[in-house]
């Protein structure tokens, strides 16, 4: 199953939730969303700096993946980013593809 990278900032309303319910409670809410798509959460973390979260799930698609940004980022609470993540050997397979590409004014 593909996996994402979700990560993002809270918004005024969002903090004011997150201070009232604490951070197990968001984790628990954010599990249910991608369990409620099909997929898992692998990890869920706090940080400092530009975001105040990221997350790694195992979701079945972009469009699934899609619809749980859409949905929190429409709550006001919160900006999510989503970023497709590769493995390795994904990676050996992209290398090993025949691409045709003529670069801007060549």
């Amino acid at each position: 199953m593909p996996k994402y990278l979700f990560h993002g900032s809270y918004t005024d309303k969002g903090l004011k939730g997150l201070l009232k319910e604490g951070g197990s409670k968001r984790r628990e809410a954010t599990e249910h969303v991608i369990k409620s798509v099909g997929g898992t959460l692998k990890a869920y973390y706090f940080a400092f700096g530009e975001n105040d979260f990221y997350l790694i799930a195992d979701v079945p698609d972009n469009v699934s993946a899609s619809a749980c940004s859409l949905v929190a980022t429409a709550t006001g609470t919160c900006t999510v980013k989503t970023v497709v993540l590769l493995t390795p050997e994904e990676v050996d397979q992209a290398v090993k593809k025949t691409v045709e590409y003529r670069p801007p004014g060549q």
